[in-house]
This record gives structure tokens, C-alpha cells and sequence, in this order.
């Protein structure tokens, strides 16, 4: 959900990112799925953006400060991204099947509780997770508003018509698959995750108990108001600070924010 100008940023980005050996396990449908498991102590899962991996995460303020802390870092590649298995069944798409991985990964590595923390497209992901995972203690949705909890939200529609080549190209979605394409990803897997991304209700979101933060930067509106989504989730908080939706989650001020409310 990105222009142009901004793809070519976290082009830069992918080129310059260091490299973490990661793990890979065997999900819920024999799909693999890799992963990295950095540090000791508790547990924070991150789940990274669209046309992403593990990876995006490396470099970043807040990855650093959560090892150097003492937290223990798994990063999963959401499937048919990075280095797990890319499906060439559709079927392997639907029905949630990222939210039944990340369920698979905790089992996998025998947690019985952990905090999350979704990005962008990872946070719509983590919304849904938090409806079905009792598992997780504490979230953290990151640069994302409410348009989400729209089944029929249209800039989801057009991402997926755009992937899939069922419509041409536009000012909106020209940069996002030209990145994708210099990142040799597989844009029909990139569609089947916009088609079936999740949905998550209001009246889902309403029913979230767990302490949650929701932050994003002062420049990042394009996926709906933060506000609204914080004012239906009980036990939100709200931060907006200084930044864009594709840089914001890398800087200090993101961390700041999100190690301060872990520490409540």
C-alpha cells in the first residue's frame, strides 16, 4: 500500500540487511515455514509487512533493544514469503493459515505465553491472532488504522486485482509491484495473501481483552485512523509519533514507545 518513491526506499533497505540464520519447521499442513529465534527470556513474536520477510526486522532500533534487554526474538516468514514454503495450491491461502502457523509456532517451540507485535500488513495479521490465541499476554499493532476490519476494504481489493493481473497497473499500485518484482517475489502468491488476508470484526476487535498498543506514525493514515481502532479494542493505548508508515517502525521513537509499554 505503498507509492513509487517509498519502494525505492525500502528497496535500500532489503540490499543493505544483514543476514540471520533461520530455522524452519513443519505447519499445521506440512507446509514449512522458517523462522528466527534470537536472545532468552520472554518471548516476543514479530510479524512483518506486505512483500516482506523476517528480515525487514533486522536493523532496526527495536529489535535491538529487545535483545539487548533480555527478550527472546522469533521472527517468523509468514508463508510464501522469505524462506518458507511457497504454496502453489490457492488453497493454501485460505482460511486463515497464517494465524494457524503462528499457532503451530508456539507449539513447535513449546510456548505457553508471548507478546506480539505486528507491522503493517503484520498487524492485521496479529489482529485476528489475538481473537483466537489466548496465548498472547501483550500486542503491539503497529502502523495501521481500522479500513482493516472492512471485508470488502477497497484498497485491499485493488492490491489483489493488481497481483493477480486481473486489472492494470495504477499510480497506486505500479511501485508495490515493481518492488515485489526486485525482490523476485512470487506475485500470485502476493495476491492469494491479499485475497485472503484476515479480517477481523469490530465486533472482534471489541472482545480484546489483553493490554494492546497501538502506535503509528503522525504521517501514516493510509489504512484508516489509529484512533478509531484504539477506541475499540478495551484495554488499548494510543501512541502517534513522528514518521511515515514504511520507516517509522525502525526508529527510535517506535522503540521508545513499545518498551515502555512492555514495562507497565
Amino acid at each position: 500500500m505503498k507509492n513509487c518513491s517509498i519502494y525505492s526506499f525500502i528497496l535500500c533497505l532489503f540490499i543493505f540487511t544483514t543476514v540471520i540464520a533461520q530455522e524452519k519447521f513443519s505447519s499445521f499442513d506440512g507446509t514449512t515455514i522458517a523462522y528466527v529465534d534470537e536472545g532468552e527470556g520472554t518471548p516476543i513474536v514479530l510479524i512483518h509487512g506486505f512483500i516482506n520477510d523476517a528480515s525487514s526486522w533486522n536493523g532496526t532500533v527495536i529489535k535491538k533493544q529487545l535483545l539487548d534487554l533480555g527478550y527472546r526474538v522469533i521472527i517468523p516468514d509468514l508463508r510464501g514469503n522469505g524462506l518458507s514454503e511457497k504454496p502453489t495450491d490457492e488453497k493454501s491461502f485460505q482460511d486463515n493459515a497464517e494465524i494457524k502457523d503462528l499457532k503451530a509456532l508456539l507449539n513447535h517451540l513449546h510456548i505457553e505465553s508471548t507478546i506480539a507485535l505486528g507491522y503493517s500488513r503484520g498487524a492485521i495479521v496479529l489482529a485476528k491472532w489475538l481473537t483466537e490465541d489466548p496465548r498472547i499476554s501483550k500486542a503491539i499493532i503497529g502502523g495501521m488504522g481500522l479500513d482493516f476490519s472492512n471485508p470488502d476494504w477497497d484498497k485491499r481489493i485493488i492490491f489483489e486485482r493488481a497481483f493477480l493481473g486481473l486489472d492494470p497497473l495504477n499510480e497506486m499500485t505500479e511501485g508495490a509491484v515493481t518492488y515485489a518484482k526486485s525482490k523476485n517475489a512470487d506475485l500470485k502468491i502476493l495476491g492469494w495473501s491479499q485475497r485472503y488476508q484476515p479480517v477481523t470484526s469490530k465486533k472482534e476487535l471489541s472482545e480484546i481483552k489483553i493490554p494492546t498498543l497501538i502506535i503509528a506514525g503522525d504521517q501514516d493514515t493510509d489504512n484508516g485512523n489509529p484512533k478509531e481502532l484504539a477506541e475499540l479494542i478495551p484495554n488499548a493505548t494510543l501512541i502517534i509519533i513522528p514518521g511515515d508508515h514504511n520507516t517509522t517502525y525502525r526508529k527510535e521513537p517506535f522503540a521508545t514507545a513499545v518498551m515502555r509499554f512492555l514495562k507497565k
